[in-house]
Order: structure tokens, then sequence, then C-alpha cells
């Protein structure tokens, strides 16, 4: 194992973060930072640690199935964010196991030997399930794993690793937390606003339904401030909180959002639920039987993420730790668009916009 450091511990307590080159792991990273809190990351050999280079963290790389590894970067930690796992909706069901369960048991073992005081583990909202209806609406005293279908990777692997956190719990080998987020966006998001954005300019992306459907989508900034917020409340030990919006955001309200940010049309084709989700199902059976590397047009997971007509609200978290969202869609959704301009050097040609007070983003 290799160990740079690129910046002076400021306080006393150590963080340790897992996953820090994702989108919400640098979120927490960042924000532990500004705080003043010691931050170490956990980085995989390989991985493009340039962000977190620039804030001054301590990047120790290391891998979830190295023990030597994970005891070495939980020596001296006080409290460790578990946001690493197997993410997408596509790929063999035993690397999820390798990474997301097995990982999380690990990483559970390594803090528990080393004495941390609170291991905040990210899980999802996933772990409840696929479940769907008009007009309902899940908090966390609803069941897990509800209605998954055999391929359902990604959320079977979320609630076996949430499975660990719990047991880890109960025999009293770590206190624990877990915030369950729901479909993520913000700055430094490369995995589904890109997506997005690509399927908006070629103008290939449909509305799921009527589009009416409320959305959990919350910015991965307010999720990073839950978890510190709940890492460091004692009421929050031994709970689980959702994370999952930022106020109403319907669906075709979100792509039409994103579109004006673009310059682009606004998105008006669209295709029913159920005749998506048939679709998405026969494209994952193609899939499967000739085992592609790349995941199909769609799959039943991203159909039901942004077609359900479900709602999962996060009032335990606001009543136990005080948190509420920092980070608006009117200004959030703007700036993760930007950000990824920037970062892909696509501009919105012959505008102007205004990323927040300090910053203003000429196109």
């Amino acid at each position: 194992m290799v160990e740079r450091t690129t910046g002076d511990p400021r306080a006393d307590s150590l963080a340790l973060v897992t996953g820090g080159t994702g989108l919400l792991g640098s979120h927490i990273a960042e924000q532990l930072h500004r705080r003043g809190q010691r931050v170490r990351v956990l980085c995989r050999s390989g991985s493009d640690t340039r962000f977190l280079e620039g804030i001054g963290v301590q990047i120790v790389c290391g891998d979830l199935s190295d023990p030597i590894a994970l005891h070495a970067a939980c020596d001296g930690a006080d409290v460790v964010y578990h946001a690493a796992a197997r993410v997408g909706d596509w790929g063999p069901w035993d690397d999820f196991v390798r990474v997301s369960v097995e990982g999380t048991q690990r990483l559970l073992d390594a803090a528990r030997a080393k004495g941390v005081r609170r291991f905040l583990h990210i899980s999802s909202i996933s772990v409840y399930g696929h479940v769907d209806g008009e007009g309902r609406v899940f908090d966390e005293t609803a069941p897990l794993g509800v209605n998954l279908n055999r391929w359902s990777y990604y959320s079977r692997a979320k609630v076996e690793a949430e499975r660990r956190v719990w047991s880890m719990q109960e025999s009293g080998g770590l206190d624990v937390t877990v915030i369950r987020p729901s479909w993520l966006y913000g700055p430094r998001d490369r995995a589904t606003l890109p997506r997005l954005i690509d399927s908006i300019r070629q103008r290939k992306l449909k509305i799921i339904g009527d589009g009416k459907n409320r959305l959990n989508v919350v910015h991965a900034g307010n999720v990073a401030e839950a978890s510190i917020l709940a890492a460091q409340s004692d009421r929050a030990r031994g709970e689980a909180y959702n994370c999952c919006h930022d106020g109403v955001l319907t669906q075709r309200a979100y792509f039409d959002h994103i579109a004006r940010e673009l310059g682009e049309p606004c998105v008006t084709k669209s295709v029913p639920y159920g005749v998506a989700y048939n679709a998405a199902f026969l494209m994952e059976c193609f899939g499967h039987l000739f085992r592609t590397k790349n995941p199909p047009l769609a799959t039943r997971y991203a159909i039901w993420l942004m077609g359900r007509r479900c709602f999962f609200e996060c009032d335990k978290l606001k009543q136990h730790v005080g948190w509420s969202s920092s980070v608006g869609y009117d200004e959030g959704i703007p700036e993760a668009v930007h950000d990824f301009l920037v970062r892909t050097s696509k501009a919105v040609p012959g505008a102007a916009r205004t990323l927040n007070r300090d910053v203003t983003l000429v196109v």
C-alpha cells in the first residue's frame, strides 16, 4: 500500500472516506475538509485523484478486497464514511458480491479491530426493492428487498451489505448509522447525468409515462451534509435514514430543466411505463443470454427509477439530525450541467451562465 499526503491535518479527529473518487464520496471528503477535519480517502490504484489532491486530503491507495490495506486505512480513524460500492445496474453478480458485500464486511471488521467510533454506511433506497403504486409513500419502516427480480444485482447486493452492517451493530462491534440516498446528481457526476445529456442532445430521451410522477432526486452535496450530521449525532446511532429528495421535482420538469440549460428543446416524446418496462426486460434477457459486457439500452431498474409512481420520504432525517437541503433544484441542476460542460469542454454556444455569486462562466 502506498500513501500520499496532500495536506496538513487541521483537527484532532480523523475521518476515513471510501469511494472518495465517486460522486458522493468526493462531496463527503470535500465537506469534511471544509469543516477543518482531517480526512483520509481510500482510493483504488489508478483512480483519478486530482480533485482530492486539489482540496488537500490524505490519499491512501488500497482496495476493499485487501484486509491489510483496510486495517491500515482505519488505523487512527474516528469515523468511517463507507461510500464505496459496485454501482450500476449491469455486470456480473460476482462483482457486486466481491465489492459491495464482501468488501463491506472486510471494512466492518477492520473498523472494529481499529476501534472506530462510528461507521456511517451509504446504502440506497433501492434496498426497499422495486416497489411502486400510485400515491404510495415509503419511509424507513418499509421492509427491505421487496419485489426484486433475478437480475437486480445492485439492489440485492445493497440489501445484503446493509444486513452485514446491522449484524455488526447488533453484535456490539460498532456503532453504525445508515444513510439511504436516492438518485444522486451534482458536480462530478460521471454516471447518470452525462447519459441524460447525451440522450437529450441526440433527441433520444423519452418520458416514461405521462412525466407527472415525482422523482426522488437528491444533490450529492446535500447527502454529504446529511451523512456528516448523522455521524456526529448520538441520536443517529443504530438508525437508518432516507436522504432522497430536495423538494418537488417531476420527471418531466427534471428533463426540461436539463434541456433548457443545454439550449435544447424540451423532451416531448413519451412511452407508456408498461411498454418501456417490458422492453427493458427483453433487452436484459438478450444481454444475459449473450453475456454482453455493455449494458442494454434500458434496464427495468432504470425504467423503475424514472417512471415509478410511488415516492420515498426523509422526514425522519429532518427530525433526528435537523437536516434540510442546502442546494435546491433551481440552483443544483444548472450547477451540475455546467460542471459537466466544463469538464467535457462542451459549452452552450452564445450564452453566459452564472454558476454562483462568485463565478460566471462565459459559454
